[in-house]
């Protein structure tokens, strides 16, 4: 496969992962569906921290985009656009380690939940709730929002671990559109 084929791959690749870091992000503002948690701070801080929508979201999405556009002949089908391309791949593994990092202390560190009358993070420093769902049962609001964060914590850090992936390869594959080109089939004179 030739190295523009390979970045369209990459980029379309990136596309959904960035969509679902962003959605992740957005639904974690929203514990048990409702606003309410939001209004009143009751919201834990790595989700503040917005690392699925502006780390695995914008700052691989807007990377995705000109990957995307290095691959197209015409359109930076070139070794300047695949240098820039390992510039604008090297902001995705930024944001995807950023996404990665936020989502891991999320994990890390457990939801903010009401334990009988006060709001605070029962399992901060703890890796144990994430395997005995017995514990669970300490946060009494919202609703379901161990299982609710370890899903959605989870999916970010998937994503993200995807995107970094995806994206040092498109250094890689830069590097050698760069120094090779790109192989996009030029008409061949009879």
């Amino acid at each position: 496969m030739c190295t523009g084929k390979c970045a369209r791959c990459i980029a379309v690749t990136l596309y959904p992962l960035a969509i679902i870091s962003i959605i992740c992000n957005i639904v974690l503002f929203f514990p048990a569906g409702e606003v309410k948690f939001a209004q009143d701070g009751h919201i834990t801080d790595e989700v503040k921290y917005m690392g699925g929508i502006v780390g695995g979201g914008l700052m691989v999405l807007v990377p995705a985009l000109h990957i995307h556009l290095t691959g197209k002949q015409g359109c930076c089908a070139n070794r300047c656009g695949m240098f820039l391309s390992i510039a604008f791949a090297a902001v995705g593994v930024a944001g995807a380690l950023y996404s990665l990092i936020v989502a891991a202390l999320g994990l890390q560190n457990g939801p903010l939940c009401k334990v009988l009358v006060v709001w605070t993070t029962p399992f901060k420093d703890s890796t144990d709730y994430l395997t005995d769902s017995s514990l669970w049962g300490a946060c009494t609001e919202p609703e379901d929002i161990v299982p609710f964060n370890i899903g959605l914590f989870s999916t970010l850090m998937v994503t993200s671990c995807l995107q970094l992936i995806l994206c040092a390869t498109q250094m890689i594959n830069g590097l050698f559109g760069c120094l090779c080109g790109t192989c996009i089939d030029k008409e061949q004179p009879i």
